[in-house]
């Protein structure tokens, strides 16, 4: 049977072809997707005639989440199938070891011809030097703003069309392994295809340490959004934010003033870049169709984490808020069901056993998620929905001063913190606040305490929370003595330089404290 792609906020394909079925293959994309731009109205905003089409000829699914609103701890979720906390994928630098066994292993062990290409990023040691003493020193009593200010940014004109280069190259790679490859072999293959886009790109003006602030398309693109759509989120003042919302709002540069025409932009450069990487899961059908593929193919679209876009005060992910946290899951394939939008809460830990149920392949160790296929397929003969009627995500690395855990339950989403105790946490219903501007956890004690009880009895949040704080100490702590005497020169260049070096002393000072002190600081 075939496989999927996926796309995401992070954007990948996998294709593959099952050796037990009649020649079915899979295909799937991955990146930093808002999963409210899949399905209305959300889907109104930009045209996507690419995910359109897996929504009418497949299966929508409408309330799914990230494991972990990051690239690299979100991925490891997907690709093992366990929780960030059972396989310890704290940040961008801490995830799997690189010989953990994914479904992409357990499908060429059962005969798969495989490829991966573009970004795969699941593995512990990458990511940048900033992002990982940032995620690190979280909980040190200073306040430094650690990206560059939210910007757009216009390119080319109404004929530039390849803006992510590299991700056009894999792309292309992609389709010629379709048609040179996939097509000629006679075992069952799987696909897969990372791609950065729609993530934004590296403010270059900022020097070589700076992160991606910057949101670049062109005209042709921009013709893709519907511009009078294109809306200006409800903000709250920077004084009633939760405190942990208050730290990513600042250390994402986006604590000063922003006019409407700026927050606008941003949002529409955003959409236009989506618009982009959707004409790529384009090319793949094209390749799939053209060799006579399609109809004997799964194709699964997801993404590892969203975008907030100016949500919130905020762009990027690591929150819990829907922006950030609510990814795509589109799945179309030969006996699975058309046109169907799926509103059972699931996340990305279901996708391995789901690959491996539509390669036929057992499920081996303590898996975290559950088969979507039962939802979807047209069979009788799958396995019994077993889902739970909850979804787990947790976030330990940079731009959040405090571990944080999401618990969605019907139309509550329930968001704990640190130990429990020394940080407040947030309850919202997303039915009837969509914008989640309304923090109702003191109204409803009750349901608070149900959902903590739930959250528990899924993760020790407060060990979990403890073990992290002990680990980034000792990274850090390694980290600084394997710099010996260049430790004070390379800490003051990082991404937070400009606000570093306005007082050096004091900062390293904080650090110090830190680092020799005994209890817990979960937030500032």
């Amino acid at each position: 049977m075939a496989q999927s792609t996926e796309a995401k906020i992070l954007f990948s394909i996998l294709a593959c072809r099952q050796s037990n079925a009649p020649s079915h293959n899979r295909t799937r994309k991955f990146r930093i997707f808002d999963g409210r731009l899949s399905f209305d109205p959300g889907s109104k905003v930009v045209r996507l005639p690419y995910i359109n089409y897996l929504r009418e000829l497949g299966s929508t699914f409408l309330n799914t989440y990230t494991n972990s609103p990051i690239c690299c701890p979100s991925r490891a979720a997907m690709w093992s199938g366990q929780f960030v906390h059972l396989s310890q994928s704290w940040n961008n630098y801490k995830c799997l070891d690189a010989n953990s066994t994914t479904w992409m292993d357990l499908l060429e062990r059962k005969g798969y011809c495989t490829k991966m290409l573009g970004k795969l990023d699941y593995t512990s040691g990458s990511h940048s030097v900033s992002n990982r003493v940032e995620a690190w020193t979280r909980d040190v009593r200073f306040l430094l703003r650690q990206e560059g200010r939210p910007v757009s940014q216009l390119v080319g004109n109404m004929s530039t069309r390849r803006i992510m280069e590299k991700d056009w190259k894999n792309t292309d790679k992609a389709a010629q392994w379709i048609r040179q490859t996939a097509a000629m072999s006679k075992k069952p293959f799987a696909l897969y295809l990372g791609l950065n886009l729609p993530h934004p790109y590296r403010t270059e003006s900022l020097g070589p340490t700076a992160g991606g602030s910057t949101f670049r398309s062109s005209p042709y693109w921009l013709t893709k959004v519907s511009s009078e759509l294109v809306s200006v989120p409800k903000w709250l003042p920077m004084a009633a934010m939760h405190p942990v919302d208050y730290y990513s709002t600042f250390t994402k540069n986006c604590s000063s003033d922003f006019t409407e025409e700026e927050i606008k932009s941003v949002r529409t450069f955003y959409y236009a870049m989506c618009a982009e990487a959707d004409a790529m899961l384009g090319q793949v059908i094209s390749a799939l169709r053209e060799k006579g593929l399609l109809d004997n193919t799964v194709l699964i679209f997801t993404a590892d984490h969203g975008e907030l876009a100016m949500e919130h005060r905020q762009f990027y992910k690591m929150s819990m808020f829907e922006g950030s946290s609510r990814v795509p899951l589109l799945i179309m394939g030969p006996g699975l069901k058309s046109g169907l939008q799926v509103h059972q809460l699931v996340s990305l830990v279901d996708l391995h056993p789901t690959v491996l149920e539509i390669a036929g392949i057992s499920a081996v160790g303590n898996l975290s998620g559950h088969s979507v296929l039962p939802l979807i397929s047209t069979s009788r003969n799958v396995s019994k929905n077993e889902h739970p009627e909850w979804v787990l995500s947790e976030y330990h690395g940079c731009n959040a001063n405090a571990s944080t855990y999401m618990l969605r339950v019907g139309h509550w989403k329930y968001i704990a913190y640190a130990d429990g105790i020394s940080v407040p946490p947030q309850l919202f219903n997303v039915t009837v606040d969509k914008d989640e501007l309304h923090n109702v956890v003191l109204r409803f004690p009750d349901v608070q305490a149900q959902l903590d009880k739930l959250l528990r009895s899924i993760v020790d949040y407060p060990k979990v929370s403890s073990a992290v704080h002990l680990y980034n100490k000792n990274e850090f702590a390694a980290w600084r003595d394997s710099l010996g005497r260049n430790y004070s020169e390379v800490i003051a260049n990082l991404r937070w330089h400009m606000d570093w070096q306005k007082d050096i002393l004091a900062n390293e000072k904080a650090i110090d404290t830190w680092l020799h002190h005994s209890s817990r600081t979960f937030y500032n």
